[in-house]
């Protein structure tokens, strides 16, 4: 079950967030640290990645202030943190990062996967007064890198959190407050019904469009219209980064893969044997399920 929250975006105190490091400084990481800035969340920016150069290309293109490729010894100066890595290292990551930060700090990060995220910080705990929240904002792109992050990625999408029920709730209370002020609409689900929601409306999606991408010879390349190009889009995003999300993901997706392929079959057959009328109820339910995603303004509806 999830519980909405009312968002506002009324500056307080608990809002301030002196220094914030953002570690992988990507497209998702470079909008954190974007829009941060231009709200006021954070005074000092401090990207933290692997490669110099990338990173003094993101200082000097304005998405952060500073930044490091190697961590203090201890007592960082950072009072928040978030986590832009991909998938299969972000728990390492909350690891190596609150090691090194002061009682107090904030982690959150923004995996699409939250299950194994989870259970891994869980497990192997945290230093006193540093605490981890898990959220997955739902604003993605098949774009990468920081030269796509803009301010208002996250303003109006829904960030899902994924807190520890047995966590600090001041901690969960501030980074729904902070992912509220970067523009989010904040629910709150458990790992679990993130990871099995996430596979059908997103990981799913990414499979199938990958597949038609797969079938498409060169010699119709060039008839390959809109309906096409629409439907494969999310297929342009990063294997690598696919790969690891799958993976990580791996038994919801196959879960939700057995549905859409029992889905497909009932095309199959309904094609194979002539079957008008059957064909014509799977696009009706196919249709009022699209449908479904519009706001009566006609603008997609931000459940998507």
């Amino acid at each position: 079950m999830t519980i909405e929250t009312e968002s506002s975006n009324t500056p307080s105190a608990v809002d301030r967030h002196p220094v914030l490091a953002v570690v992988g400084v990507g497209l998702l990481g470079g909008s954190v640290a974007l829009a941060a800035k231009e709200r006021g969340i954070a005074d000092r920016i401090i990207g933290i990645g692997r490669n110099p150069e990338r990173l003094q290309a993101a200082v000097d293109a304005g998405v952060i202030d500073e930044f490091l490729t190697d961590l203090p010894d201890g007592n960082a100066p950072w009072t928040t943190a978030v986590i832009g890595t991909p998938v299969d290292r972000i728990a390492e990551d909350v690891q190596r990062i609150a090691a090194v930060s002061r009682p107090g700090t904030l982690i959150t990060d923004v995996g699409s996967v939250k299950g194994s995220i989870c259970d891994v910080v869980q497990a192997a705990g945290l230093p006193d007064g540093v605490s981890f929240v898990g959220a997955h904002p739902l604003a993605g792109s098949h774009e990468t890198g920081f030269e796509a992050a803009r301010p208002n990625l996250f303003d109006g999408k829904v960030t899902v959190i994924t807190p520890n029920p047995a966590g600090n709730e001041p901690a969960n209370s501030a980074i729904r407050r902070f992912w509220e002020r970067l523009g989010s609409r904040v629910i709150q689900m458990s790992p679990a019904e993130h990871d099995a929601a996430l596979a059908t409306t997103s990981h799913l999606p990414h499979v199938a469009a990958a597949a038609l991408a797969a079938t498409l010879p060169e010699m119709f390349q060039q008839l390959a219209a809109s309906g096409f190009k629409d439907t494969t889009r999310i297929a342009s995003g990063g294997p690598d980064l696919w790969v690891a999300i799958l993976l990580e993901n791996a038994d919801a997706v196959s879960t939700s893969l057995a549905a859409f392929s029992e889905s497909f079959a009932k095309f199959q057959q309904a094609v194979e044997i002539r079957d008008a009328d059957e064909l014509k109820k799977l696009l009706q339910v196919a249709k009022r399920n699209r449908d479904a995603l519009y706001c009566s303004s006609g603008e997609f509806s931000e459940r998507r």
